[in-house]
């Protein structure tokens, strides 16, 4: 799971990093007005790809849920303060 999201993670900051390069690299040659969107374009992408690289998947465990490991939930919940949990 860790592994697919930061996948699409480094691939959506490639994109975002290849519209600047070729927004102000190539085609501001020919339009100024189309680098321009598409450097509005890679602008939107970083916070997608926060989005997309820090979502929960349904395999995932939240940092409250307990493990099933008794002396691990045991130890977690000393950390958090949740003595007695159980």
């Amino acid at each position: 799971m860790y592994a697919r999201r930061r996948h699409r993670y480094f691939v959506m900051m490639g994109i975002c990093i290849a519209l600047f390069v070729l927004a102000w690299g190539v085609v501001r040659l020919w339009s100024v007005p189309a680098a321009v969107a598409m450097c509005v374009v890679a602008m939107v992408i970083p916070p997608l790809a926060a989005v997309v690289a820090n979502r929960r998947g349904p395999d995932d465990r939240w940092w409250d849920d307990p493990s099933g490991d008794p002396q691990s939930d045991e130890w977690w919940d000393e950390l958090d303060g949740k003595k007695g949990r159980h």
